[in-house]
């Protein structure tokens, strides 16, 4: 919003309060400043001149001599190159001396052999955005009116002794979308009285009922609430006044026509949008207010054809849309030349609604922005007589008696119940009952006193974003200074920041991952229906989330897995040219047990891995090694083994949905002597999924984070080092196919006890010297006492009981 200083002295007096000073005052009252703008942009000794004569310049065809009166003692000799310029006119002439903007100074000079003792400027040259001037007046000279006198200087003339305040407004302070707004923010600010037009007061009625010509009818109540209209008749359009031009260019807007900117001005002064219709355009002078029907076609005033939809609000005569409800006019009904009679609208259009419609059409305006924050109901109807007045005025119109009307509802003003000790409990101030009145007076909000502490204020309908005491609170604030509020040392215990267990364990799995070398990526949690049910074990049985507003069906469902999207990366990297990945994220799935959805999905945190490509790229002297299944089970033991949980993991070797079915496993964490917990799955990608992602050997794991949260990262515990030396023991036994190498290492632990310090697998063997069926397990047996050096007797006692226990246990027989 733009707001004029010359303009808003109309309302409150501003003597003594520079433009800066203003500016600073409002900004620390709550809304920001963003720009004070002086409209002269150094302009001096320019006056309003008289062409009394021009004749053509004997030494050059495009240039012309002047004679001008400019209320010296003597007429000027003007040379001017302008096609427009012609005796008769009255316009702007730097007189000699002058500086115009850009550091410009005028001198006498010759051109072509012609004194010049001055120059006829134009509306640019003065430094004027010759965009927001009327059409006729934006090429050549500017053309002044005639009734001007002659040696007024310009400033006073093109109102450029004026400043523009720029306010940055947050949503909620629509109210400072007007002048009138901002009359009562100023007021408030510096404590001053507000002097505002009583538009009632200043209207000549006359001639037959309105209703006699005009009637309105609203069949959209509930996006309508209040439609008023004025009939006008013998309306002269011409130029609007140039006080009245000049505001609109401060506040940004281009003059049209008297009407046009009559509705514009009094938009700004009350931000209530109007709209003028041809009354002789409307069939039957009929208004019906509707909503527009799909696919419904009209041209607007940018002489765009505009496709309606069936959300949008009309503006109709009956039979044709003449406009969009608070967003433009229809051109069928716009205000021309040989307008004679005006259907001057006043309304309050639904703000959600013109949103949407602004929106989808891309069209937005000054009427839109106010309509869209809801702006002042109550200005309704003082805005409607405001304007009939200045038509009547400076259009000659005749503004026949009775306002026409629908209305729905009510804009009743808010009453807030505030206590005194409320207001400094929350501002931690001291302030007495008389000096939060006197707050409340500056913000001309009325009150009375329902008991010694307690106020009832009664709120305006222009502050509509002031709806509980809280509020009331924040104006008591902002109005005694925010600065003038003591600081208060914070009191009770205090909590020290941290992470949640959760949050310190995906960050340390983010650092032990990229320091083994694995990249992490981000993907949507969104995803093609067709590949939401793929490596599904973690939500097995459930069913997908679908949206409610995709962004395309292509992302139309919430993932089950975070695997798919790995996968796209992979085939994504490998189209070009890169082969060896190295992947992890850490995201969430999402899955629900119900048919129709009914409530919040459940959402699971999931470790996702990838491993594509050689482990080592091939060198001159090396040769290229392929990743395989042991390169990401050995990423995933790491993952427990940092987490502190590789005593209770175990691994079944099985075929999870979309896993290779010889190379793949699930993985169960132990909770309990009876139960055991699905946390993931690994193994390579199915050969036929590889080759419908053309990729190579792919390996995967996801891991749900949700089930390791709880028995993860236990306190560390420091073991001083071993004193004494450990004895190894190498076995191999044979033993079934069926039978799985974890099997033997858990029966080696439990036989061993804690005189096992570790057993590894070393070898594995399957051939015609075992026996068809059979597999031969070679394993390293390490065992260490940690309070003295392991005799011979011990080491064969425990090593005897190993090798029975797995006999008896597995069948393993020692291989000879």
């Amino acid at each position: 919003m733009r707001v004029s200083t010359e303009w808003l002295s109309d309302y409150i007096s501003l003597e003594g309060v520079a433009p800066q000073d203003l500016a600073e005052r409002i900004t620390r009252a709550g809304i920001e400043i963003d720009i004070v703008e002086n409209r002269n942009q150094g302009v001096t000794k320019v006056v309003v001149g008289y062409v009394t004569s021009k004749e053509k310049h004997p030494d050059a065809d495009k240039l012309n001599i002047c004679k001008v009166d400019a209320g010296l003692e003597e007429e000027l000799q003007i040379v001017c190159g302008a096609k427009n310029v012609d005796a008769g006119q009255k316009v702007p002439v730097a007189l000699v001396g002058a500086k115009l903007p850009g550091g410009l100074e005028i001198k006498k000079a010759k051109l072509r052999g012609a004194l010049s003792q001055g120059m006829i400027c134009s509306a640019k040259e003065l430094g004027l955005n010759d965009k927001l001037l009327p059409k006729e007046l934006q090429e050549g000279i500017l053309v002044l009116p005639a009734e001007l006198e002659v040696g007024t200087p310009i400033e006073q003339v093109l109102g450029l002794n004026d400043h523009v305040l720029e306010l940055d407004l947050t949503p909620n302070r629509s109210d400072a979308l007007s002048m009138i707004g901002a009359a009562y923010e100023v007021s408030a600010i510096l404590s001053r009285d507000i002097t505002l037009p009583v538009p009632q007061a200043e209207l000549n009625e006359s001639g037959s009922a309105a209703a006699d010509h005009i009637s309105v009818q609203v069949d959209a109540p509930e996006l309508c609430t209040h439609y008023s209209a004025r009939y006008i008749s013998g309306v002269t359009i011409k130029p609007s006044p140039l006080w009245m031009q000049n505001r609109l260019m401060a506040a940004g807007i281009r003059p049209i026509n008297n009407i046009v900117d009559i509705t514009n001005y009094v938009m700004l002064e009350y931000g209530q949008p109007l709209h003028a219709f041809d009354a002789d355009q409307l069939a039957g002078g009929h208004i019906v207010v509707r909503k527009a029907t799909e696919g419904e076609t009209m041209i607007t005033l940018d002489d765009q054809e505009r496709k309606l939809k069936d959300t949008m609000l009309l503006i109709t005569d009956g039979v044709k849309p003449v406009a969009i409800a608070g967003v433009m006019g229809g051109q069928n009904s716009e205000v021309k030349s040989d307008t004679a009679n005006i259907l001057l609208e006043s309304a309050k259009f639904d703000g959600t609604t013109v949103r949407k419609t602004s929106r989808e059409l891309g069209l937005r305006s000054e009427s839109s922005l106010r309509f869209e924050k809801n702006v002042d109901p109550g200005s309704v109807i003082p805005a409607l007589n405001r304007a009939a007045s200045l038509i009547s005025a400076y259009a000659g119109g005749n503004v026949h008696p009775g306002i026409v009307e629908s209305t729905s509802g009510s804009n009743e003003e808010r009453v807030i119940a505030l206590s005194v000790s409320k207001v400094n409990n929350y501002l931690g101030t001291s302030l007495s009952a008389e000096e939060i009145h006197a707050i409340f007076d500056r913000l001309h909000f009325s009150y009375e006193t329902a008991q010694e502490n307690e106020l009832h204020v009664t709120v305006p309908t222009r502050r509509g974003d002031i709806t509980r005491d809280v509020d009331l609170i924040e104006e008591v604030a902002r109005l005694y200074g925010y600065d003038h509020i003591p600081t208060t040392v914070i009191e009770g215990p205090t909590t020290p920041g941290s992470l949640t267990k959760p949050q310190v364990i995906r960050r340390a799995l983010r650092g032990l991952l990229s320091n083994g070398g694995y990249q992490e990526m981000i993907s949507y949690s969104f995803v093609n229906p067709e590949r939401s049910t793929q490596f599904s074990a973690l939500t097995a049985g459930s069913k997908s989330v679908k949206l409610a507003m995709p962004m395309s069906e292509e992302l139309s469902v919430l993932r089950t897995s975070a695997l798919p999207q790995m996968l796209e990366a992979a085939q994504y990297n490998r189209n070009r040219k890169q082969e060896s990945l190295a992947l992890f994220e850490i995201g969430s799935v999402f899955y629900t047990e119900e048919e129709t959805l009914t409530k919040q999905p459940k959402e699971i945190p999931v470790l996702s891995l990838l491993l594509s490509g050689n482990r080592i790229e091939k060198q001159w002297n090396i040769t290229a090694e392929k990743v395989d299944f042991f390169d990401l089970k050995g990423a995933v033991e790491s993952i427990f083994a940092y987490l502190g949980l590789e005593g209770r993991i175990s691994y079944a070797a099985n075929q999870p949905k979309d896993y290779h079915p010889g190379r793949s496993a699930s993985i169960y964490l132990k909770v309990s002597d009876e139960e055991q917990l699905l946390v993931g799955t690994l193994g390579q990608v199915h050969p036929e999924l590889q080759l419908a992602y053309d990729l190579g050997d792919t390996y995967i794991a996801e891991l749900s984070l949700e089930a390791l949260y709880d028995g993860a990262l236990p306190p560390l515990v420091y073991r001083e080092l071993p004193r004494f030396p450990a004895v190894s023991r190498d076995i191999a036994v044979v033993v079934e196919q069926s039978v799985e190498a974890g099997v033997l290492m858990a029966s080696i632990r439990e036989s061993a006890g804690d005189l096992l310090q570790s057993v590894q697998v070393f070898d594995i063997y399957t051939g015609e010297k075992v026996g068809e069926g059979k597999k031969s397990i070679a394993l390293a047996l390490t065992y260490r006492h940690k309070d003295h050096t392991l005799t011979e007797e011990e080491i064969t006692a425990v090593h005897t009981k190993v090798l029975t226990d797995l006999s008896d246990k597995t069948g393993a027989e020692l291989r000879k």
